[in-house]
């Protein structure tokens, strides 16, 4: 490669770089929306102590016994009085006295109604005396890496690396085609293939911040644990970064107007939303759909990211999610530079 060459592609590279940058809509989608994001669920789902239930019970004695038990907070109130609170949301559920025993009324579709259910009862036989048939305790474990915002962090993370490299190219390249100014580039001596390599190195240079400035915060704020080799997880973004970035291209190589390119972005990208298992497992899935799902690469690069930060899985572990995310960066880009519109 020539010195002509060489810097040609750097200057394509560097100036990718600065105009990403001098986007404030760019910059907020990359940098701070994950992490306001991770903040909310990290909030949401923070580990707290157990709600109290608010029930209703018909007679006092009812009501002092349904106090007995920590979980449930009682009023005294008629049946009438009772039918209509659970009505309006203002209990869960009414313990009646009748003459044969005590009757729960409450909504089953409920599961906060149906653990009130299972903790009056307990609270009733108890009060009237009966005893376990086998002690048991409880062991409590509140342990980084069990909790809500652990599981969410390489979800939001993949979808953020998604998310930036499709759209930074996407929108850039139908950008420059839409303005002729990719018939003046093919016009120039600069190799064709420059032109499209230094997208990604562009995307490589913005990473390193981006996955940092995300990673630092869930460790800092929320202690996410890190069990996983660190420059293994750093080959998984850069890993998922290209591929995505690779779709991007392919999904850009014909577009002619930035509405077309974003409904193609859209259309690729919800799929991954829904079915990759960004804030829930994927697993939920029906087993008909799971070979579709696994092959998704946010999926792969979600599982990936998840069993090396939580699990501490290496690569040689990983190879399937790595293979899968391989194949999406090899045959989009190769199928991006044989179709690739230049006017």
């Amino acid at each position: 490669m020539s010195r002509w060459d060489e810097s040609s592609l750097y200057q394509l590279t560097s100036v990718r770089f600065r105009l990403l940058l001098r986007e404030p809509e760019a910059v907020f989608w990359i940098f701070v929306f994950p992490i306001l994001l991770a903040m909310g669920l990290g909030i949401a789902f923070r580990n707290r102590p157990a709600d109290v239930l608010q029930v209703g019970a018909t007679t006092a004695e009812l009501t002092r016994a349904l106090d007995a038990d920590k979980g449930l907070a009682a009023a005294t109130m008629d049946e009438a009085a009772g039918t209509h609170a659970l009505a309006t949301g203002n209990i869960l559920l009414l313990a009646i006295q009748r003459p044969e025993g005590v009757a729960y009324k409450f909504d089953d579709t409920n599961p906060d109604a149906r653990t009130a259910r299972l903790l009056a009862d307990r609270a009733v036989q108890t009060a009237a005396g009966r005893q376990e048939a086998v002690p048991a305790k409880n062991e409590l474990v509140h342990e980084t890496g069990s909790r809500y915002i652990d599981f969410v962090v390489p979800g939001l993370l993949g979808m953020n690396l998604m998310g930036s490299a499709m759209w930074g190219l996407g929108f850039s390249i139908v950008d420059a085609r839409q303005k002729k100014l990719l018939k003046r580039m093919v016009a120039s001596p600069m190799p064709r293939w420059q032109y499209l390599t230094s997208f990604l190195l562009s995307r490589l240079a913005m990473l390193v911040i981006e996955v940092a400035a995300f990673l630092g915060f869930a460790r800092l704020v929320f202690g996410v644990p890190f069990r996983g080799s660190l420059w293994q997880l750093g080959l998984l973004c850069v890993l998922t970064s290209l591929a995505f970035s690779a779709l991007g291209l392919l999904v850009a190589s014909r577009a002619r107007t930035l509405e077309a390119v974003s409904g193609l972005m859209n259309l690729v990208m919800l799929p991954m939303w829904i079915l990759s298992g960004v804030f829930f497992s994927a697993s939920r899935f029906p087993v008909a759909i799971q070979p579709v799902v696994r092959a998704l690469p946010l999926t792969a690069a979600i599982d990936a990211m998840r069993g090396n930060m939580l699990q501490g899985i290496n690569l040689v572990q990983l190879a399937v999610p790595v293979a899968i995310l391989a194949a999406w960066l090899v045959v989009p880009f190769a199928v991006s530079l044989r179709i690739f519109r230049w006017r």
